[in-house]
């Protein structure tokens, strides 16, 4: 392989999106950054597809729009404690949408090539080693030399592993399954969330998508240790328990394609960058809450693409300014927001913050906002404020 400047391993959502923003910012520099895939677009991703709309704005900020078979999203629907609130936007407008991550990488890979990015598929990175004047990375396709790597190579990051960094104490586990709509469903354009089962330290989820042309509901649970929170659940069989979920939902188990997979949720304690390495996406950290990723991953690429441009002008590989650039970012806010609201979604406080979400169409209709990009409207943190309040009481006093 030909030296790099630059070697992003990885051709998912934020190394994709990490390769597009730097060529939009440095459109000199596109052709000396390699994208190292193990796979070959289109390959199966496991994943529920859900994506805010402030990813598709990001994108399309940059001239970048993916179409692809979509389910468009206008409201939320929340199960917990025995009831269930059900929202849509008071605009009407689009919040995002669902895909298959299959179709939707693919698109945005074929986005890169026509910036000028080279992408390299069937390329497993085996090795990466990081010296002090570059780093070297073995793959099933050769060596390649590169002044710096970018890891947005998921949950199992080898790159994180050479940075000498841990697995991480934020991994998640989910599981899944794409099957027919079920009357309970609701309408289409609802994402569905459910919080019933207080034995999870987690939730399920009913996503609407379309897989081959199909209207399919994809049913899905996840579970992040609270290990430390009292009051956190314990680590489960989750393929044993969706199955029996998919029984309560009138669905036949037997025969369905349960798919498993892990997700990391962003730390705030642990470091993603070091001397001539960064992480973005899941290899550094995601929504640890809910594990929300695409849009994420996304917002990773639009903040680690100007940066490393840079970097790369400047000649400067230290990635010190690394923290503090995400952190004056909207994903820092929102990252750092939900690590430090994690102990309380999932602990102690939970009855009350399940009282909170299906007693507060205000905090719906903000969460609808945040997701889709949108400016939050202060009557509705305000209501979403009092409502929280409301049953913090009540929890309290057994109202």
């Amino acid at each position: 392989m030909d030296d790099a400047a630059l070697a992003i391993v990885g051709a998912g959502p934020a190394g994709l999106a990490t390769a597009l923003f730097l060529a939009r910012a440095a459109p000199t520099l596109a052709d000396r950054v390699v994208v190292l895939e193990k796979a070959r677009h289109p390959r199966e991703k496991i994943c529920a597809g859900a994506i805010g709309a402030r990813a598709d704005r990001l994108l399309a900020s940059i001239d970048v729009r993916l179409e692809v078979p979509s389910v468009l999203v206008r409201g939320l629907a929340v199960a917990a404690a025995g009831r269930e609130l059900s929202v849509r936007d008071d605009r009407g407008a689009p919040i995002g949408r669902v895909v298959r991550r299959e179709e939707h990488d693919a698109a945005l890979a074929d986005a890169a090539r026509a910036r000028g990015v080279r992408l390299i598929e069937d390329a497993q990175v085996t090795a990466v080693e990081i010296g002090a004047r570059g780093v070297t990375l073995t793959t099933s396709r050769g060596e390649l030399r590169a002044l710096a790597v970018v890891g947005a190579d998921g949950v199992g990051s080898i790159v994180r592993r050479a940075m000498g960094l841990g697995r991480g104490r934020l991994v998640a586990r989910a599981a899944e399954v794409d099957t027919l709509p079920v009357a309970s469903d609701g309408p289409r354009d609802v994402l569905r969330f459910d919080l019933e089962d207080r034995t999870l330290a987690g939730y399920g989820w009913d996503f609407p998508t379309i897989v081959g042309g199909r209207a399919l509901v994809c049913r899905g649970l996840y579970e992040i240790p609270v290990d430390g929170i009292e009051g956190g659940g314990e680590r489960v069989d989750l393929g044993e328990r969706l199955a029996r979920r998919l029984a309560r939902l009138g669905i036949e188990p037997a025969g369905a394609r349960i798919k498993r997979f892990a997700e990391r949720g962003l730390d705030p304690a642990e470091a993603t960058a070091t001397p001539r390495a960064l992480l973005v996406g899941e290899a550094a950290g995601i929504d640890p809450v809910l594990g929300e990723g695409i849009a994420q991953a996304i917002e990773y690429g639009a903040a680690a693409g100007p940066y490393l441009a840079r970097c790369l002008a400047d000649g400067r590989f230290d990635f010190e300014g690394w923290r503090a650039a995400i952190a004056r970012t909207r994903l820092g806010f929102d990252l750092a927001a939900r690590a430090r609201a994690l102990p309380f979604v999932y602990g102690r406080t939970r009855p009350a913050i399940e009282r909170w979400v299906v007693s507060s169409e205000h905090l719906a209709v903000a969460g609808m906002r945040w997701f889709a990009g949108d400016r939050v409207p202060r009557r509705r943190l305000a209501g979403a404020a009092v409502a929280l309040a409301r049953a913090a009481i009540a929890e309290r006093w057994g109202g």
